[in-house]
Formats: structure tokens, sequence, C-alpha cells
């Protein structure tokens, strides 16, 4: 049978290192990072690099501590228990990893504590069961500290269950070579994209929720790969994904049009 692929994944430091350690010592990860920096794509290659499956949860307002455990079910007259992606992790001894967790409700990051800590259990207070986690099994969490608010935060208590990895957007060479790499387009294209992204993260003045991502530019990289001018690409897949505010947009198609020209 063969081997599935590794996705592709540049490197920014020692976060591969870190990872593998993590994994062989049996601590949970926590990654921080801005949206779209790649984090998503670590998870998988780093899973794959260790030949264990993964299984990822993206975390939102309804996630409930049921949905990640399981439920029992009614059919047929009976009621049966189905696992959720959590427990289904725990006996497998997959990779979990909750994308966001911090979308999630405040109550549900509480079933992953006695699997964070030494215990690396997971209490199903449903069934009676408590699953032990095997040496293979890691879990995985991520959020974005910028949306970090009052309301959305992780508590202390989960918080140094885990062992912590930072990431940010690429240095402008590795992101050259990841957008030229994932979309096909030429090395002055990806450099002029990369240089775009550059100007844009500086922009301060703008209240924009997000600045642009490595995944924008891949977007973009691909538009323009399959015919879209470079100008066009860079006003659907990064200006208009960015806001929806008219001035703002304005704003930043001057810096659209003053680094890879108009569109036609």
């Amino acid at each position: 049978m063969t081997e599935p692929a590794v996705p592709f994944y540049a490197p920014q430091g020692d976060e591969c290192m870190l990872f593998e350690h993590a994994w062989k010592q049996q601590l949970p990860l926590l990654i921080k990072g801005p949206t779209g920096c790649g984090k998503t794509r670590f998870v998988e290659h780093m899973a794959a690099r260790l030949g264990r499956p993964l299984i990822t949860v993206s975390c939102h307002d309804d996630l409930s501590a049921s949905d990640l455990v399981g439920r029992f079910l009614i059919g047929d007259g009976s009621t049966v228990w189905s696992d959720g992606p959590l427990a289904r992790a725990v006996r497998s001894g997959a990779i979990c990893y909750l994308d966001e967790v911090v979308e999630a409700r405040k109550d549900t990051t509480v079933v992953l504590h006695p699997l964070a800590d030494d215990r690396r259990v997971l209490p199903i207070e449903r069934t009676g069961e408590e699953l032990v986690a095997p040496a293979e099994f890691m879990l995985v969490i991520s959020y974005n500290p910028g949306y970090q608010n009052l309301l959305k935060g992780l508590k202390p208590s989960t918080r140094q269950r885990f062992v912590a990895l930072s990431m940010g957007y690429p240095q402008p060479e590795v992101e050259t070579g990841i957008v030229q790499r994932e979309t096909g387009v030429s090395a002055a294209h990806a450099q002029q994209l990369v240089q775009l992204a550059q100007a844009l993260r500086k922009l301060t003045e703008y209240d924009l929720e997000e600045t642009v991502s490595t995944r924008l530019l891949v977007s973009a990289g691909r538009l323009v790969a399959s015919g879209v001018p470079l100008a066009g690409a860079c006003r659907a897949a990064i200006i208009d994904a960015l806001t929806d505010d008219a001035p703002t947009a304005m704003a930043l198609a001057e810096v659209v049009r003053a680094l890879v020209g108009d569109a036609p």
C-alpha cells in the first residue's frame, strides 16, 4: 500500500521539532497565531510525518461537550451510543486537532482537562466509561490571539495544561516560496503578492478585523495562475475578502495600484 503523501509545509523555525518532541512526551500542544498563517497545514503535515491519523474539529459557538465526546442516538426503538470526534481520536490513538478552540462554548473546554494533564483520560459520564489515551494520542488546540477578549479566551486552568507554540506569517522569502509552490505562479508574481502583503500588513489606520494572510495570497495566486490579471486577483481574493467598507476598500486598492498596477 502506498503511503499517503505528506502535505507541504515550509518551516518557519523549530516548530516541527517541538511538535515531534511534544508528541513523544505525550504533551498536549497549544498553537497560537493569526488566521491563515498555516496552523492547520502545519498540524496536517506533522500528523502525516508521524504516521498518525488526524481528526480535526472546527470549533464554533454552538459546539458542546456532547458534540466532542458523543451522545446516545435513537434508532429502531433502541438507543445506541455514538462516539464524538474526541472519543474516536482517543480510542484510535489519533491526533485530535481543535481549530480555534476559543470559539467553542466555555463549558466545552472543561472536558479537555483530564486529557491534557497527567491523567490522559476521557471520562464519558453517560456510559460510565473512562477512556485511557494510548501513547500515540495527542491533543492539539489552536486559536488566534488577535480575537482574544474578555468573552473569548482560554482560562488559565486550560492554558497551563499545554505546551505553547507561537506562529506568525512567514518571512518574505519563505512566504514567496510558499505562494509560488502552492499556486504555480511565476517567481515575479509571487514576490509581488508578498510585497503587497507586507505593505498592507503595516496599515494600522484602518479598522480591519484581519490582515492579509498567506492563505489569501495563495487564493490570489491561484486566480493569477488560471489567467486572472494580477490586480483583479488582488481585488477579489484580498481587498474584497478583507473589508466591506467602501472607503477602506478604496484605500487598499490604492496600495494595490501602486505595487502591482491597474486591472485591465
